[in-house]
């Protein structure tokens, strides 16, 4: 094959096929597929290492999802061994003799003579807290209540929202600081959370600033009293060996022959009295947010607005050859297999050349393929009618082999057009 068959913008393979007889005269071959369009083996070169991807995630999805089957309890569930439990108090109340009783309804025990721990009581409606008020338990532990549930159940107390600090403290080992049996006996123990002020009538324990996480209220009917806490940690297993926390979670939950622990519903909305704002839905540090996002925002703004300058034209530190382009540029159209924009390129430069020989004007840069094909036809008429129009606008080759004959055929036709 000559150079002169092979464009600078594409060219075929370095081995070469023997020239084939021409063509039978006859209407030009159906076009074929492109060579560019998707097969399905392609798609499947193309497309397995992310479907190896996104099968590796489900199987990790699924490994995890069956590893984290196991059961699952909430923090100060009188059932779960966990650190954040409360499973090793109530093995200490048993082991007292106390008698112990989970319950997720309180319906069942809305009286009685023992002492009744309601950890989350802003989890109970209304008409719960009315008849909780009205049961009369001797001692009843209310964890982290709410307004709601302590304008019900303890009088006079309400969280300490008053001061520089805020309504509630760290949990660290604090001393008692006040007269109630059960603080006195235990010492120092592990309280904070939420902070109440004690009222009139209450008495509060653990000092932590301006409020108490421990406050005590005699409910004035048979000597019953309330144990309002702002955080129960102190009652997990993790914390319960530590400080004075076991002797004071028994002081205050063992007082009575038996204690009922309720299990509360936390799929149930929060109480809460009064309609609120939208604002009170948005989180505190909201205005830290935006301020991170709106500089976040300039700064992406500024590296994104960068100017590179103008473009400056360099020397070419070396010159490559026009066979070697030619030789890379086929070689790339080889890797992506492109035989169709191949033998496109091969065609046009044909065409290109065998028009100012036939006498062809060019329109466009391109000359008419009726006017070049009858022109080809009477220069050569030994060839067959149809040939050159087979050769110089026919169907994309299917393979290599036939991207070879096609460069050989149009190198022959040129020779024969230019041939005296």
């Amino acid at each position: 094959m000559t150079t002169s068959a092979t464009p600078a913008s594409a060219a075929p393979p370095a081995t070469a096929a023997p020239a084939t007889a021409p063509q039978a005269a006859g209407p030009p071959p159906p076009a074929a597929p492109s060579s560019l369009a998707p097969t399905g083996r392609g798609l499947w070169h193309r497309s397995r290492w992310y479907l190896l991807t996104v099968a590796v995630l489900l199987l990790a999805a699924t490994v995890l999802a069956g590893l984290n089957q196991e059961r699952r309890y909430a923090p100060l569930d009188p059932r779960s061994y966990d650190a954040s439990g409360s499973h090793a108090v109530v093995a200490l109340l048993q082991r007292e003799g106390l008698k112990v009783d989970i319950t997720t309804d309180l319906a069942t025990h809305t009286t009685g003579a023992d002492t009744l721990v309601v950890p989350e009581p802003d989890l109970l409606g209304p008409e719960q807290l009315r008849a909780l008020a009205a049961a009369r338990h001797t001692r009843l532990v209310l964890i982290s209540p709410g307004p709601a549930a302590l304008s019900a159940l303890a009088p006079g107390v309400r969280p300490s929202d008053e001061g520089s600090g805020p309504p509630y403290a760290s949990v660290r080992s604090t001393p008692a600081q006040c007269s109630l049996t059960e603080a006195v006996r235990a010492g120092s123990a592990h309280l904070g959370g939420l902070l109440y002020t004690a009222g009139t009538r209450g008495e509060g324990c653990y000092p932590r600033g301006h409020g108490y996480p421990l406050v005590s209220v005699p409910l004035g009917r048979g000597g019953g009293d309330v144990i309002v806490l702002g955080s129960g940690e102190f009652l997990s297993n993790e914390l319960l060996k530590k400080d004075g926390n076991a002797s004071l979670a028994l002081g205050l939950l063992g007082s009575q022959p038996s204690l009922t622990w309720h299990l509360p519903d936390y799929s149930a909305p929060v109480a809460t009295h009064g309609a609120k704002q939208f604002t009170d839905f948005i989180p505190d540090g909201w205005r830290w947010a935006a301020y991170q996002f709106g500089i976040a925002a300039l700064l992406a703004a500024v590296w994104r607005a960068r100017r590179l300058g103008p473009v400056v034209g360099e020397d070419l530190p070396v010159v490559v050859r026009a066979a070697e382009t030619t030789e890379g540029r086929a070689r790339l159209y080889r890797r992506a297999k492109a035989r169709g924009r191949a033998a496109d390129a091969l065609r046009r430069a044909a065409a290109h050349r065998l028009a100012p020989a036939l006498g062809v004007p060019l329109s466009a840069g391109a000359p008419d393929s009726t006017a070049l094909c009858a022109a080809v036809t009477d220069r050569l008429p030994d060839r067959p009618a149809g040939d050159a129009r087979a050769l110089l606008y026919g169907p994309p080759p299917t393979d290599d082999a036939a991207l070879l004959r096609l460069a050989d055929d149009l190198d022959a036709l040129e020779r024969q057009v230019r041939k005296p």
